[in-house]
């Protein structure tokens, strides 16, 4: 079975782990911003962790056509229209993401505190009330667990129902 390179490969695991850590990250903040307990350090972590997920779709993306991709499985033509439509939307939130959470550093006292290096600038309990761009980077996460959870029911369904062997395409090859 033709495989994903193994850069494409190991962006691909890197980006899922740095999204576990983004969300993890900015759950914790919401609540340290919300009981007014948000330190500069959080906010900067959690920034830098989602830049770092910008830069490894945009590279994902580079790979994607430098390297090209496996040929699509055979399968009903719904299920490799639901794939395609999934994969589009997953890079455009993966996109659109981090350009939001950028959007509220410079829409909210957030980006004024990071600036001044002044944590007592960092919003407090509602402090992101009013901003649209903090209402729309949520709706967005959400938005993304939806599409991840679909894509790894395409997964499920590959491997177990399927048993096409479509996994061994993502993992990273062994040297026989």
């Amino acid at each position: 079975m033709t495989q994903y390179s193994k850069r494409m490969v190991i962006v691909h695991w890197l980006t899922l782990a740095l999204l576990i850590a983004a969300w993890y990250l900015g759950d914790s903040l919401g609540e340290a911003t919300d009981e007014s307990k948000a330190t500069l350090a959080g906010y900067i972590v959690h920034l830098s962790v989602g830049g770092m997920v910008l830069l490894l779709t945009l590279s994902q993306l580079f790979f994607r056509r430098k390297d090209g991709t496996p040929p699509l499985l055979d399968d009903k033509p719904i299920y490799q229209v639901v794939a395609k439509g999934v994969f589009y939307l997953l890079y455009t939130v993966l996109f659109l993401l981090p350009v939001s959470g950028v959007l509220i550093l410079l829409t909210s006292k957030a980006g004024t505190a990071l600036l001044a290096f002044d944590a007592n600038l960092l919003p407090k309990e509602h402090g992101y009330r009013g901003v649209f761009a903090h209402v729309v980077h949520g709706q967005l996460v959400n938005v993304l667990i939806v599409l991840v959870v679909l894509h790894i029911l395409g997964a499920i369904k590959h491997q177990f129902i399927t048993k096409d062997g479509l996994m061994e395409r993502m993992m990273l090859r062994r040297k026989d």
